[in-house]
């Protein structure tokens, strides 16, 4: 009967449920994508040169198992409010508590465990998605890498049901210790939030002295090693959380006393907020964090997106060389519209390979001068045989060819001097396309055509230097673009279940506001304000801890992590609205009925 009971409820709040089970299942799969790159001990050191970055993801791991306790625990607050007028309708009507025990453990545990496997299914699809678009459009190339991961899935199985089990006994013991009547009422009472200002002032301070400690620990991470790191974790969580639950309760209490919170419909906003100040407070510190590691993972793995390129132009001007290109090979340099495009003829010995200088001093030889390699600042000279005889950077030419020449001496004859050399003549054709990255496709297959291989060991120029360094930084920009986008779904997930979970709660004071004459614009008015509150505060939190958080790169960075750091945050701004706009539309749909 009980049973029949529950499955009724369930019926009648299946909105309230569908909020949850998906909640929960983007919670679990965001856990195992982060899990399949953590755990798979071989992706990480065949993909970085760093040697401590298996343990960067041990702490990862860390920060994300306290992220997903607090969230399965607000999870379970919401299962169990939706479930405590139920209960207690069941006691009045004389239905045993030990038989309430069972249903509440039993349906806690199954809640659970259904979310978690089909979490794991979806965080596999979603880790197949997201990997093959990322390798297709930035072009990487990864070792080792696997969607499915069984240790990944059996860490997230444990931790789900682990995290369920004890949460179904919490449920158990706080529902049949509680009066039926406290039960019936309890979603009807006020979470008010009440100003305290010795304890408030001491957390603002904690808070602000935890979070430069972290700050601190991250730009002085070359000195602090691995130990910056857990620092860095454990001081900005506290600092975030204490700076959050300090401020956002005297800031609502605040705002009210102001004249424009009597304007409109500002009052009942304010009211809104404070009405689950506390949760919001938790749930705010962590999307804070979500938000400054998905933003910091982004720019990070676009920053080593971005000086790919770079790193390859300062090693040589011309893309590549082909020594005897053939009518085939001619037409695909053609089919790639090169920019520039020159043939050298030369007689070559095992150590020495001649050159004809009227051909340099008709078409100079451009090589590349390095002002600053931090920087990676060059400048371009234009060399005719005379000046590349006596360069520096005359092993750029050398580069260029293939074999046991790439390491030979270069000498430029005039005609008569080279026309007497016995050794038969060959030809060098070098060419410079627009962009390597974007004709990477056709440079492959031309060395492929060519060389018979695209081992960059095998051949030289700016597109030998690209395979080297996108093999080289390959795993780390995909770790940070990956995880980026897995942490922008699991703050979108955090935040959403948040913001809809008290939706159907709310449905009934927008009913009022509605019958007393308010307007369908003054309605939307409040409700873009209100979710726009919860939006911008732990963005704004996030931005900042991602500009002081990027110090930690310029260990591993050749350019500045804060290079181009505008186009991410462009991107990143641009995602953040349109889940604003999503929740918006979502809860007005759920509220405005």
């Amino acid at each position: 009967m009980l049973t029949k009971l529950a499955m009724t409820g369930f019926k009648h709040r299946w909105r309230d449920y569908l909020v949850l089970f998906s909640g929960l299942i983007m919670s679990s799969a965001i856990f195992y994508m982060f899990e399949a790159l953590a755990t798979n001990q071989d992706f990480l050191k065949q993909n970085t040169s760093i040697s401590m970055v298996g343990l960067i993801f041990q702490f990862g791991s860390v920060l994300l198992t306290i992220i997903t306790l607090v969230y399965i625990g607000y999870a379970n607050s919401f299962l169990l409010s939706m479930r405590k007028r139920d209960y207690g309708l069941f006691m009045l009507v004389g239905a045993r508590k030990s038989k309430i025990g069972q249903l509440i453990w039993l349906e806690t545990l199954l809640v659970g465990i259904t979310a978690t496997i089909v979490g794991i299914l979806v965080g596999t699809a979603l880790t197949v998605g997201v990997s093959q678009i990322l390798i297709n459009s930035l072009g990487l190339t990864l070792h080792h890498f696997a969607a499915w991961y069984t240790p990944a899935a059996i860490a997230t199985l444990l931790l789900y049901v682990g995290l369920f089990l004890i949460a179904g006994l919490f449920n158990l013991l706080s529902l049949t210790k509680t009066p039926a009547l406290k039960l019936l009422h309890s979603n009807d009472q006020p979470n008010r939030p009440q100003l305290k200002p010795a304890r408030q002032l001491i957390e603002i301070v904690v808070g602000v002295i935890s979070i430069a400690i972290g700050y601190w620990s991250m730009a002085n991470l070359k000195i602090l090693q691995l130990m910056g790191i857990g620092i860095a974790l454990v001081t900005i969580v506290l600092g975030t959380y204490l700076l959050f639950n300090a401020i956002f309760v005297w800031l609502m209490v605040a705002l009210k006393r102001f004249s424009f919170a009597q304007r409109g419909l500002n009052g009942f906003t304010l009211s809104q907020l404070s009405f689950r100040i506390r949760n919001y407070t938790k749930m705010l510190s962590i999307v804070a964090m979500l938000f400054a590691l998905a933003l910091g993972a982004i720019t990070v793995g676009m920053g080593f997106h971005s000086q790919i390129p770079s790193m390859a132009n300062i090693n040589n001007a011309y893309d590549m060389g082909l020594v005897n290109a053939s009518t085939t090979e001619k037409a695909q340099i053609a089919a790639m519209k090169s920019k520039t495009t020159a043939t050298y003829h030369f007689k070559a010995t095992k150590k020495v390979v001649y050159f004809q200088a009227a051909e340099f001093n008709r078409q100079p030889f451009t090589t590349i001068h390095t002002r600053n390699k931090n920087q990676l600042t060059f400048n371009t000279v234009h060399n005719n045989a005379a000046k590349l005889q006596k360069s520096e950077d005359n092993y750029q030419l050398m580069q260029l060819q293939s074999g046991v020449m790439a390491t030979a001496t270069p000498v430029f004859l005039s005609k008569t001097a080279y026309a007497k050399l016995a050794q038969p003549e060959q030809r060098l054709t070098v060419f410079t396309t627009n962009n390597v990255i974007e004709h990477r496709v056709a440079l492959n297959k031309l060395a492929k055509h060519h060389f018979h291989t695209t081992s960059p060991e095998q051949f030289g120029g700016r597109y030998a230097m690209y395979l080297m360094v996108n093999g080289m930084y390959s795993g780390l920009e995909f770790m940070g673009m990956f995880l980026g986008i897995a942490f922008l779904a699991m703050l979108a997930s955090c935040l959403m279940f948040k913001i809809l979970s008290g939706a159907d709660a709310d449905q009934h004071r927008y009913k009022m506001l509605d019958k007393v004459g308010t307007t369908r614009r003054q309605l939307n008015g409040a409700i873009n304000k209100e979710i726009a509150v919860l939006f911008i505060l732990p963005g704004i939190v996030g931005i900042v801890h991602v500009l002081f958080g990027l110090q930690m790169f310029k260990i591993i960075m050749v350019t500045s992590p804060y290079t181009g750091i505008w186009l991410p945050f462009l991107i990143f701004a641009g995602l953040y609205l349109l889940y604003y706009l999503i929740t918006i539309t979502i809860y007005r749909r759920i509220v405005l009925q």
